[in-house]
């Protein structure tokens, strides 16, 4: 007679026995092509980065997030009821530190998968991707955007009114503040620059009443 088969068996069966564990070669296996992804990564970033501020610990954080990762998606691939408690535990979790760079996104989303496929040992999808992703994004920001934007800020006092706004309207340019103070003003625009002349700028700080001009690039975030 066949043996009966009932709701709870299959349950027990297929969600609450525990896997064949991880081996010590298989964990070593995993972290260290986990490790070595991860600086490569590092160094992906390290060369393309286009930002203002270069930050050598958010680089180092990439590293380590790949080997995270893959520790916590080999720990939890033994155990339905581990796997679940896991998420449990890391959904409480809140991270306060403000992304500014979008691209640090993509970044991080990158090392998240490089742990999450060395962690469930599938190698060559985390070996052949990152390959691709880091040679995508090495030709995507070293192809120069023609026409880069950049902010004008000019400090002039009252003397320089005329002249400054005379040079200002033979540039194509959009207001971006302009604050009034007792000595002086601060004059910040946005404008694009085509073929890299800046001599405007050499012309605005050789007036009689500037103080100051500048040109900075523009990244799309500004705080005067």
């Amino acid at each position: 007679m066949d043996e009966q088969i009932n709701f709870d068996s299959i349950l027990n069966t297929s969600f609450f026995s525990e896997r064949d564990a991880v081996t010590v070669l298989q964990m070593a296996i995993s972290l260290f092509i986990a490790l070595c992804i991860g600086l490569f990564i590092y160094y992906i970033y390290k060369k393309c980065f286009r930002g203002v501020v270069y930050t050598h610990s958010f680089n180092v954080t990439l590293v380590l997030m790949s080997l995270i990762t893959c520790m916590i998606i080999m720990t939890i691939s033994t155990n339905i009821i581990l796997s679940l408690g896991m998420v449990g535990a890391l959904s409480i979790v809140r991270f306060r530190t403000a992304i500014k760079d979008p691209l640090d996104i993509v970044f991080m989303f990158w090392a998240i998968s490089v742990g999450i496929a060395t962690g469930a040992r599938i190698y060559p999808t985390a070996i052949v991707g990152s390959l691709f992703i880091g040679l995508t994004v090495y030709l995507l920001t070293k192809y120069k955007v023609k026409g880069q934007a950049y902010l004008l800020i000019v400090h002039y006092n009252e003397q320089a009114d005329f002249a400054v706004n005379y040079h200002i309207t033979r540039l194509k340019h959009t207001l971006k503040s302009k604050t009034l103070r007792k000595d002086y003003t601060e004059l910040v625009i946005e404008m694009k620059i085509v073929d890299e002349n800046t001599e405007f700028v050499k012309e605005l700080s050789t007036i009689d009443g500037v103080i100051d001009a500048s040109l900075v690039s523009y990244t799309g975030d500004y705080a005067p």
